[in-house]
């Protein structure tokens, strides 16, 4: 509802960033927002791991109604952001998709703001990605990845003093994790609800029950507030469009930390979450990775001969044959892991979207 009624209050014009959608009641509301003379300006992204079937059917209704659509480009992996902004004073900075299954069954967050400093820089970003434009920063609040997520995260988290509540569905990069662990050995009170990689003593995580994990969020100090779209996460610092808000508001802290507290009583111990990642999306691209593993073909002679050819006979060095094949194909397998889970977790939440 909030959703559709700052929809509905638009008078002027409406931007909005579109990676994931099936929201048919906040599409009609896009159609008549242009009927009413709003300049509606959708940016879609290029693609997302359903393919760009759906997307270009989304482009071609919107179109249709009047919409001004735009396509991201690709040059980043993925455009994960979600953004909107009424009237250039209201900026909709959401942490889920607009489809049924993120805004109904999925635990995420959203804010609404009208600081003037974060409006502008989502409008500068959003014509950035419109126009195929380097995006230039100028806000440190206002949280972009690639180009400020690694910096103004580590920042946030090292300002931790006390606290650190989060919400997280993956936290695996390195670094990231290496800066919660100091604040955990300085006395910093660290609680996870989602899933790391790697078990840190000092980090207590737990998985979301009852429903899907989809936000990622920080609460800091029951103060100081992160909502975006970015997780813990090499891929999402480095390589996509992700975007978040970093804030100082304590009323929007207090409320997160009470429904994170209701969440982390119920959350599932890691011995439970464990089994139940035995079996399900996990297990299935568990079984794929090794297959496809078992059927990569010999990379050691071939590497030798690059080598050889980019260093010159007289400096190559022999490879150890064993140990070249063992990494490359436990690199494919991690791979591939991943890629087959998101995939089938993708095609699970759509069934169980529609059924509901």
């Amino acid at each position: 509802m909030p959703l559709l009624k700052g929809i509905d209050s638009a008078k002027e014009s409406l931007e909005i960033v579109i990676f994931r959608f099936d929201q048919k009641e906040i599409e009609s509301a896009l159609a008549k927002a242009v009927s009413r003379g709003v300049r509606v300006r959708a940016l879609i992204a290029n693609t997302n791991r359903s393919g760009e079937l759906n997307l270009r059917k989304l482009e071609l209704r919107l179109l249709a109604a009047g919409v001004t659509v735009a396509r991201t480009g690709d040059d980043l992996l993925r455009y994960h952001g979600k953004l909107m902004v009424v009237d250039h004073r209201e900026l909709y900075l959401l942490a889920f998709n607009l489809t049924h299954a993120d805004i109904e069954h999925s635990r995420s967050f959203g804010i609404i703001t009208t600081s003037r400093d974060l409006v502008r820089e989502a409008e500068s970003l959003i014509e950035a990605d419109t126009m195929r434009h380097p995006y230039e920063p100028s806000v440190d609040r206002f949280v972009v990845s690639p180009v400020t997520a690694r910096k103004r995260l580590a920042e946030f988290i090292q300002g931790a003093r006390k606290q650190l509540v989060i919400y997280d569905p993956k936290i695996s990069d390195l670094p990231m994790i290496r800066l919660l662990e100091e604040r955990a050995r300085a006395g910093v009170d660290i609680r996870i609800i989602g899933k790391m990689t790697i078990g840190v003593d000092g980090l207590p995580c737990r998985k979301l029950a009852e429903m899907r994990l989809h936000t990622r969020t920080i609460v800091r100090d029951g103060l100081f507030v992160f909502v975006g779209s970015q997780s813990l996460r090499t891929l999402e610092l480095d390589a996509r469009r992700e975007v978040g808000a970093i804030f100082r508001n304590s009323k929007i802290a207090d409320a997160l930390l009470r429904v994170f507290e209701n969440d982390w009583s119920k959350a599932e111990q890691p011995e439970q979450a464990a089994r139940d990642e035995a079996h399900g999306p996990d297990k299935i691209a568990r079984k794929v990775a090794k297959a496809v593993a078992k059927e990569i073909p010999p990379v050691a002679p071939m590497l030798d001969g690059v080598v050889r050819k980019v260093v010159g006979e007289e400096n190559a060095v022999e490879l150890n044959e064993e140990e070249v094949e063992e990494i490359v194909k436990g690199a494919v397998k991690e791979a591939v892991r991943e890629a087959v889970k998101e995939v089938v977790e993708e095609v699970v939440e759509s069934r169980q979207g529609r059924a509901w």
